[in-house]
């Protein structure tokens, strides 16, 4: 860090509004050092917050900040923003368990006036905020600040709809570096690389949309965000900013590898270098084994279609694209159009692969049941980052799908335990489905070095029987099977794969419950409503009497760490697992 630093008096934005403004380029230039230090060994999201550090000093410094109400869209970009806000001394545990939040949080601060995690919301919230300071008659500005890939979202347009027929006091600042986490697609995309080229042939969108529109503007020229917010601050009724920024802003690797430094790992603070581990191979991320089989897969048919929203390189369907580009889309942040553009698609006969993250999923919920389940088009599903995804918390784990999918009829659920089934399910539901099928899979390596199998057709709705014991049954769901396995290694208990949450396959239940005394459920997913509920239900409908533990996610909202911590703080790792089968068994064998 530099000598004489500003940096280490501010703790509030009150501290930041003593400094003269001609001193906040300095600002400007510590607080970007100080994330980068810290991100580099304790990891997270770098890109953006280096991008808008300019736009959040300025902000902060224009506006009386926490009255003046302050929603950042998603919260990748918002370190700056909790640096400034009191959480310099406490930035080191971002992310990490017990630690702060990697997204604004209400109950962290009131600095953060919304949380999110999610893209799309901020001008929304900020709108219902600013809609509600006029009936209480309250003086307050309301400011969203929104990424070029969250605005071109349904969600967004409905905000700026709504706002542009209200006078409320509300400013959209949108933060355009042609980035969200993959480079930004769409027509919105072109038309504002028009807007800054001053190459636009239509009438500005956002101001027959009756926001009053200025910019663009240099999103790291400190006097002229602080001119323009200062002006805006006396202009009445909906406005927008245009700001240009450049994402990785500050550290050269970050400007020129925007996509790879959006979340890079751990680098070298000074060079900016990647620190790459070992060479000694490892298995696949479950995103690369979707991505290689479905480039296999589309070779040999042609029917087959990859869409993902906004994730090409999270979901590596970007392999299909660099290879297919005609037929794999990257639709932006679009779930619901995601979803029922492959509805579209299956009801022509084409094969849609419609990847989507688990928590995202949740997005496109009545699309899911409208417009696929209940015309039964044979969708294929694959969501990623299903069950627990470790530092980005509460926002973003993947362990509603499996309760909220349960439900619907006509659709099939699959959670593949290993790479193998990945594969193997991929092939499988390509040959022909009449029906939509969801396949989830964790975020992640599997433990499998040799997965490149033979492809395997897989009977839809079997489950099977992984070890064969006595008294005690362990039914587990996806790839909490490996903990299962590593839990039963010197136990004489049985292990099923049940591989299908719906339908089950009540064939092996029925004969597991005649041949077991105590019946054990585990899944990644909540336990309200999901795939114990399920052997639950069954067995109440054929009057079976065993014991049953249901082990999973718990009723409630599961906060940042890694995937064994909280793995271990819901007692679903390989050591919990055996302890609660010893328990289990010492309590029948007491009995």
């Amino acid at each position: 860090m530099v000598q004489n630093s500003f940096l280490k008096h501010i703790n509030l934005p009150q501290d930041l509004r003593q400094i003269k403004a001609d001193d906040l380029p300095q600002v400007a230039k510590e607080l970007r050092e100080f994330i980068i230090n810290i991100v580099a060994t304790k990891e997270g999201h770098l890109g953006a917050s280096l991008g808008v550090i300019e736009l959040t000093i300025a902000l902060h410094y224009v506006f009386n900040t926490p009255e003046d109400l302050l929603i950042w869209d998603v919260g990748h970009q918002a370190y700056g923003h909790k640096i400034l806000t009191g959480r310099k001394d406490s930035f080191e545990t971002n992310r990490q368990l017990n630690g702060i939040s990697g997204f604004p949080k209400r109950s962290e601060s009131i600095y953060d006036t919304f949380g999110v995690g999610h893209s799309s919301t901020s001008i929304s919230a900020a709108l219902g905020m600013a809609i509600a300071s006029q009936l209480k008659s309250e003086d307050k500005h309301h400011i969203a600040v929104i990424g070029d890939a969250s605005i071109a979202s349904g969600m967004a347009f409905e905000g700026l709809n709504h706002a542009g027929v209200t006078d409320a006091n509300l400013l959209v600042i949108l933060n355009d570096n042609a980035i969200g986490i993959d480079p930004s697609v769409g027509a919105l995309k072109q038309y504002l690389t028009n807007v800054k080229k001053g190459t636009q042939k239509q009438d500005n969108i956002f101001e027959a949309l009756n926001f009053n529109y200025s910019g663009p503007i240099d999103g790291h020229d400190l006097p002229s965000l602080i001119s323009e917010l200062k002006r805006l601050k006396t202009v009445k009724g909906p406005k927008f900013l245009h700001v240009i920024t450049t994402k990785g802003k500050g550290l050269k690797q970050a400007e020129r590898d925007q996509v790879k430094y959006h979340a890079p790992g751990k680098f070298d603070a000074k060079t900016g270098e990647l620190i790459t581990k070992s060479s000694v191979s490892e298995p696949p991320k479950y995103q690369d084994v979707f991505g290689e089989t479905i480039v296999e897969l589309a070779r040999n048919n042609e029917k087959i279609i990859g869409i993902t929203p906004a994730m090409p390189t999270g979901s590596s369907l970007k392999y299909m694209m660099a290879v297919f580009p005609n037929r794999a889309f990257d639709v932006g942040i679009a779930e619901q159009h995601a979803v029922t553009l492959a509805a579209g698609m299956a009801t022509q006969g084409l094969i849609p692969f419609c990847n989507i993250y688990s928590t995202f999923l949740q997005r496109a919920y009545d699309q899911i049941i409208h417009d696929v389940a209940l015309q039964n088009l044979p969708v294929i599903f694959c969501l990623d980052r299903a069950g627990l995804v470790g530092e980005d918390g509460a926002t973003h784990h993947g362990v509603f799908d499996i309760a909220y999918l349960n439900c619907i009829p006509n659709l099939v659920i699959f959670a593949p335990r290993d790479a193998i089934a990945l594969r193997n399910i991929m092939y499988t539901v390509q040959l022909g489905i009449d029906f939509p099928i969801a396949i989830r899979y964790p975020r992640g390596r599997g433990h499998l070095l040799d997965w490149k199998k033979p492809f395997e057709n897989i009977e839809i709705g079997k489950g099977e029987c992984l070890k064969q014991g006595t008294d005690l049954a362990f039914l587990s769901i996806g790839t909490m099977s490996k903990n299962v396995e590593d839990a039963i290694i010197d136990l004489d208990v049985s292990h099923y794969d049940m591989q299908f949450v719906k339908p089950l396959d009540e064939g092996l239940l029925h004969e597991i419950f005649k041949t077991h005394k105590i019946i054990v459920t585990i899944e990644d997913g909540t336990i309200v409503g999901g795939f114990g509920s399920s052997i639950l239900a069954f067995a109440n409908s054929h009057n079976y009497k065993q014991h049953i533990e249901v082990l999973g996610i718990a009723d409630e909202f599961i906060e940042q760490g890694t995937i064994l911590q909280l793995q271990q703080l819901q007692e679903l790792d390989s050591a919990s697992i055996t302890k609660k089968i010893e328990d289990l068994l010492t309590i029948l064998h007491d009995s």
